[in-house]
């Protein structure tokens, strides 16, 4: 399959180039206050890991202030880009997930696809945003860019174009917001092991009591 959009940016991106939720902040997991392990994936069937603007421009981002524990390229397929995102996201050393190409209108842009129905929660800020950012630059070509986030098992996971100047404006949003994203994201997990943990040593009191 062809996959123009990593080539030009077919989705109309060209591009030049912490918020506190309260008490919500306090029970965040650890990572929202220390380096996150970002994974990037390319999604491309014309890119190879050594021609990837786009994946470098990410990946220089990232690794300014975290670390990208894997960096993978995989072709324009629904069921490859589905298993590899959510094989990612079951990694420990994998606290955000984010993918580049893919999110164009031709019929081999299938990542949204294939990555929504993942999501167990959606982020539409991150593309309104995103949208919001790019307009100056592309005008009314915006509508035809699908960028999108969402939490897959805990992780938040975003969908960028293909474009080296797309990446770079993306990864001023997500390297901004990743590890408190992370944090919030794994929250019920670390809580329900918190309430184990509490009525473990509640039932190891009355026990005692006996």
């Amino acid at each position: 399959m062809a996959d123009s959009h990593d080539e030009d940016g077919s989705d109309g991106h060209d591009h030049h180039d912490h918020h506190d939720h309260g008490d919500e902040a306090v029970h965040a997991h650890e990572h929202e206050f220390g380096p996150v392990g970002i994974a990037v994936v390319t999604i491309s069937t014309s890119r190879t890991l050594d021609d990837d603007p786009a994946g470098d421009t990410l990946a220089a981002a990232v690794e300014e202030d975290d670390k990208v524990p894997t960096r993978e390229l995989v072709p324009d397929e629904y069921d490859t880009v589905q298993g590899t995102v959510d094989a990612l996201a079951g990694r420990e050393d994998v606290d955000c997930i984010v993918t580049t190409g893919g999110t164009g209108v031709t019929p081999d842009d299938v990542t949204i696809e294939a990555v929504q129905p993942l999501f167990s929660k959606e982020l539409p800020g991150f593309g309104e945003l995103f949208r919001a950012r790019s307009r100056d630059e592309i005008g009314t070509r915006v509508v035809a860019t699908r960028a999108t986030g969402g939490v897959v098992d805990g992780v938040p996971v975003f969908c960028l174009p293909g474009s080296e100047n797309a990446a770079r404006l993306g990864a001023g949003i997500i390297t901004e917001e990743a590890a408190h994203l992370a944090g919030l994201a794994g929250r019920t997990t670390n809580d329900e092991a918190d309430g184990d943990a509490d009525a473990a040593n509640e039932t190891d009191e009355d026990d005692a009591d006996e």
